[in-house]
């Protein structure tokens, strides 16, 4: 059976942002994001799944837990699981990419196949691979065409080449943080008050240390202070409600957030596409 062919996308407007977040059944445990983006900007966030965008055209740049990013046609930015980082354009004609999310087990098996021990991590974040990112766009296109075969296959052999020349193995247990035990007490607060939290000043007299001390020490063990960490936590759940099919309005709500809106801001800035969007593509798919 020969290689598949090179499948190029048709030519789009470089001023007009667009987005679409979707899952492929062919590519089970992984959702995709196809997008051109200009003004947007993503605020400090994470995703329980690994992050790997391969750049089309223009620049993305992004903050990472290794510094700061720059990424251009034939790169690929990559997060890990939990990891917090931004995201914006770095040229006024903003940027253009396909995105994987696969889950840590989809990564975790391709990584045992090839060797791997322990969790899968990259030994960078903005990778410069071309064949990596041709194979990879190769694979989105190819599920957005609807072709499981092609789209699993190519999906697989992008993420091993990926991992054989930029991958590596850590400890399977988890990160012991050398953190306060207020921080911990802290973060069982801000997730039991979702709905109501308290003020910062209310929080840090709860668990016992100042409100300067608690908002240090708790973004060095969470990458985000309190109020960001709410706020993400609020989208995770969110996200959640969404899939189990709860309208936005109402799932607005049940995280803690004002209205749909409200709600609206906070999805777009961490996922880029709105909450009614997300939905549709994931009930429909």
């Amino acid at each position: 059976m020969g290689q598949p062919r090179d499948v190029h996308p048709a030519v789009e407007d470089p001023r007009v942002e667009h987005a679409r977040y979707w899952r492929f059944p062919g590519l089970p445990g992984t959702e995709l994001l196809t997008a051109r983006f200009v003004t947007t900007s993503f605020v400090r966030h994470t995703h329980p799944t690994y992050t790997i965008g391969v750049i089309t055209d223009g620049i993305e740049e992004y903050s990472h837990p290794g510094g700061r990013a720059r990424v251009g046609p034939g790169g690929l930015a990559v997060v890990g699981p939990g990891e917090v980082h931004t995201g914006y354009a770095g040229v006024p004609e903003g940027w253009g990419y396909r995105v994987f999310y696969p889950s840590p087990e989809v990564v975790e098996g391709i990584a045992g196949e090839l060797g791997i021990r322990g969790t899968p991590a990259f030994t960078q974040s903005g990778i410069h691979a071309p064949e990596v990112a041709r194979i990879l766009v190769n694979a989105h296109l190819a599920a957005d065409h609807g072709d499981p075969l092609t789209a699993s296959s190519l999906t697989r052999q992008g993420l091993g080449l990926l991992l054989r020349t930029h991958g590596r193995g850590t400890s399977a247990e988890p990160t012991t943080h050398s953190a306060r035990p207020e921080v911990e007490h802290a973060r069982r607060v801000l997730a039991d008050r979702l709905l109501d939290p308290p003020t910062l000043e209310e929080l840090a007299a709860e668990v016992g240390i100042g409100p300067f001390a608690l908002t240090r020490a708790f973004r060095s063990v969470h990458g985000l202070p309190p109020h960001a960490y709410v706020n993400q936590l609020r989208v995770d759940r969110a996200r959640a409600l969404l899939r189990s099919g709860h309208p936005p309005g109402d799932v607005a709500v049940r995280v803690g957030f004002a209205d749909q809106p409200h709600l609206t801001r906070h999805f777009k800035r961490h996922l880029g596409v709105p909450p009614g969007a997300y939905q549709r593509a994931l009930l429909t798919s």
